[in-house]
């Protein structure tokens, strides 16, 4: 197994990474932007991507994204392909995404949202802290992406201040306290008080 910043010889697996990001998306039943492979494509040229490869088959993807003028980015669009799942690959590329994210954009604060407790545990482990969406960039354009997510109006009717997902962030900079992880328990715990929430809510709209 290779896991390695991609470049333009892997271009020949954004349609398969897509196509396994929206399959994911679908089983989850929450959101992952959907990319195309052209966008995927643009990242791999960029150098702003990870891929894992074993036996020249597609085995793990994630990519970097600029918010904020460069203020921000954020590791996006994890995923390991269901054959390569159960080993450990996601928590090797999320490493490895986030080395390349702090090597290249040493100035930048680095953050992520996600609805996945392992993912939440995952960026726990390497030192992000959950953060109100307040703290994360306000670049319009990054919201927008979170349209085809089937919870969007959970965010719109919030005003972008709260929804399913977490939102966490890493920044190098700031002063260097103890970060305790976050335990498995306390994270799915979390996110069975959002669902529990925003269930409500849509119940007593719909009446």
């Amino acid at each position: 197994m290779k896991v390695v910043i991609a470049d333009k010889s892997h271009i020949k697996y954004a349609e398969i990474i897509c196509e396994t990001i929206a399959e994911s998306a679908a089983v989850r039943g929450t959101g992952i932007a959907r990319r195309t492979p052209e966008y995927i494509a643009t990242k791999m040229e960029n150098g702003n991507a990870v891929i894992a490869i074993e036996d020249g088959k597609f085995a793990g993807f994630c990519y970097i994204e600029k918010w904020g003028h460069g203020k921000f980015v954020a590791n996006s669009g994890l995923i390991v392909h269901p054959d390569f799942r159960g080993r450990g690959l996601a928590k090797e590329i999320k490493l490895k995404v986030f080395e390349h994210s702090k090597n290249k954009f040493p100035d930048a604060k680095i953050f992520s949202i996600t609805t996945g407790p392992a993912v939440m545990k995952m960026n726990s482990d390497l030192g992000y802290k959950p953060v109100p969406f307040s703290e994360l960039t306000d670049d319009p354009t990054f919201w927008d992406g979170c349209q085809t997510c089937k919870n969007y109006d959970v965010l719109t009717r919030t005003n972008r201040k709260m929804c399913l997902c977490t939102g966490m962030l890493y920044d190098s900079k700031a002063k260097k306290q103890e970060v305790k992880p976050i335990k498995r328990k306390v994270v799915e715990r979390l996110k069975r008080i959002k669902e529990a929430l925003f269930l409500k809510k849509d119940k007593k709209a719909d009446k």
